[in-house]
């Protein structure tokens, strides 16, 4: 390895924003992050559900209203 070219590799604390703090090597230095293994929904199996301007609303409702109008021409179908 060549001297002077590399960055140090020190001790670095990674803080998550649930509280939980892993020691590692890092040459960043200290960091901090949103999410980690202990709060991710993947690791803990609770999923978040994150509605964004009603998004989820907006798509039961159009599938419900789609699942009507099914279920009416079905209605319409049978007695035919």
């Amino acid at each position: 390895m060549r001297k002077g070219i590399h960055p140090e590799y020190k001790e670095a604390t990674v803080t998550c924003a649930c509280g939980n703090s892993i020691q590692t090597h890092s040459t960043v230095g200290d960091m901090h992050v949103e999410i980690c293994s202990a709060c991710h929904p993947f690791y803990t199996g609770k999923q978040k559900l994150v509605d964004t301007a009603g998004r989820v609303e907006k798509y039961r409702k159009r599938y419900k209203l789609d699942q009507k109008k099914a279920e009416t021409e079905q209605d319409v179908q049978k007695s035919s």
